[in-house]
């Protein structure tokens, strides 16, 4: 990986971004479940590399000393991608997952008392089998407390040879499908407000497209690419790709933010 990381750099790369499906376990099979804590500065640290960002963290894995390593160290962006799914308890154990709203909302307290600016994402999904109107409640309230910057909607849909699949409490498509449409809803509506948040917050921008008219693109800490949007920069100073700027948040537009620099 710090090979790779190196051989990145000098293509001109800037930003780093590790995916796996559950990267809170990297280092199980190599005896060092705390191997991760130790591999993020060391690529961060890379000379040229600007910002290294992690995805897919598990809640029930995202311990003490790695959320401190993701919220405090120099190059390492404090971007938690936690894959809640749920957050009504009954629902979370049907799916063979940890947690509930109070632990969720308290592993965030945690990030955010080490990193207030630390943006979270995640990903929900509706219509599991047996999912009651207590349960949406419960993930209603928590997605209305959680202050999340990017929140994804899915809905539930049989794969052959899962649990799930033969559950009790099956929902017929349109049912799915009109939970789905409400959430994406209040989804879209609380993303905009988490954005809206961050007017006047002086935030690091990777610039990657000059747009023209003084105004350049690119992402914050809190934006990784291609889903959780992105921060328009204006300025009369010229800007080239890869750059890395800090910018003062003017506006909001949905998930996306404008910014001057700073």
């Amino acid at each position: 990986i710090l090979a790779e990381a190196r051989w990145l750099a000098g293509q001109g790369v800037r930003e780093l971004v590790l995916v796996s499906e559950n990267s809170t376990s990297y280092g199980k099979d190599l005896g060092n479940l705390r191997l991760l804590e130790d591999v993020l500065p060391a690529l961060a640290s890379t000379p040229g590399i600007d910002r290294v960002r992690i995805s897919y963290l598990q809640p029930a894995e995202l311990r003490p000393g790695l959320i401190e390593v993701i919220a405090s160290t120099p190059g390492v962006a404090p971007y938690f991608d936690l894959s809640f799914q749920h957050a009504s308890g009954p629902v979370l154990r049907a799916m063979r997952r940890f947690g509930d709203r109070e632990r969720f909302l308290t592993l965030l307290d945690q990030i955010r008392e080490k990193s207030p600016q630390a943006g979270v994402r995640s990903n929900f999904i509706v219509g599991f089998p047996g999912e009651t109107a207590t349960d949406l409640k419960e993930l209603e309230l928590f997605l209305g407390s959680a202050g999340l910057d990017a929140i994804g909607i899915f809905g539930y849909s049989d794969e052959d040879g899962t649990e799930a699949a033969s559950l009790p409490g099956q929902l017929d498509g349109a049912e799915v499908a009109r939970r789905v449409e409400e959430f994406a809803d209040l989804a879209d509506e609380l993303m905009a407000q988490r954005a809206g948040d961050r007017l006047g917050e002086t935030i690091d921008v990777l610039i990657e497209e000059d747009t023209g008219d003084g105004r350049y693109e690119g992402r914050a800490a809190h934006q990784a690419p291609e889903v959780d949007g992105v921060t328009t920069v204006s300025t009369t100073t010229r800007l080239a790709a890869g750059a890395m700027v800090p910018a003062v948040v003017t506006g909001s537009d949905g998930v996306d933010l404008t910014a001057e620099l700073r």
